[in-house]
């Protein structure tokens, strides 16, 4: 079996554990409005546009496998229902980010897939924890303008480094704006990646 089918399977009977809480009025429990005013650290400011949402819900249980991941109590989460996205706070949050953002990426696998299984949620949420998602896209922006003028300058294919959908997407976005390049994607998933052609000198 391969790595990434033990991963999925993994998250799986994690999801399936989370279910079976929620049946026993655990884990997944909804409170009031009182209580969830009282004992999440939520922006205020959006509480007004979440309240009760399955949303919101989905941000609650979010938090609480943040706690039992880093085992930091005072969590922060910001949810941005407009932006579908959810963005986490904390003292040392780095085993949730894990290597290049591996674990972040993986809870937000996790996330989804319990939002969608419980009719939370209806299109996927993007989940950033203490802004490592924020910074490393400014990060492959840069990365893909050095690459673009490389490319240019040598007269050749430049290949990127392996990238999941959302950072090929950027790099595509970003170059779709810059003059004699094209990029394409090639191979598959895990190791897709973009491939920059200079247009000028091929």
């Amino acid at each position: 079996m391969a790595k990434s089918d033990n991963i999925i399977d993994g998250v799986n009977s994690f999801v399936e554990f989370l279910e079976e809480e929620q049946k026993n009025e655990k884990i997944l429990s909804v409170k009031t409005q009182e209580e969830e005013t009282k004992n999440r650290k939520i922006n205020q400011d959006k509480l007004p546009e979440i309240a009760g949402s399955g949303f919101e819900r989905l941000a609650d249980i979010l938090m609480k496998i943040v706690e039992l991941i880093s085992m930091d109590k005072e969590i922060k989460v910001s949810p941005d229902k407009e932006k579908s996205s959810i963005s986490v706070y904390g003292k040392d949050l780095s085993i949730v980010i894990g290597k290049n953002g591996m674990n972040m990426d993986a809870l937000e696998y996790l996330i989804n897939l319990i939002g969608k299984r419980n009719k939370l949620i209806e299109k996927n949420v993007i989940l950033d924890v203490k802004d490592y998602r924020k910074q490393n896209d400014e990060k492959i922006k840069i990365l893909a303008m050095n690459m673009a003028q490389k490319a240019l300058k040598e007269g050749r294919k430049i290949s990127l480094r392996p990238m999941p959908s959302h950072e090929r997407k950027i790099v595509h976005n970003i170059l779709s704006k810059v003059k004699d390049i094209k990029t394409r994607s090639r191979d598959d998933e895990p190791n897709r990646r973009i491939v920059i052609y200079p247009l000028t000198r091929q």
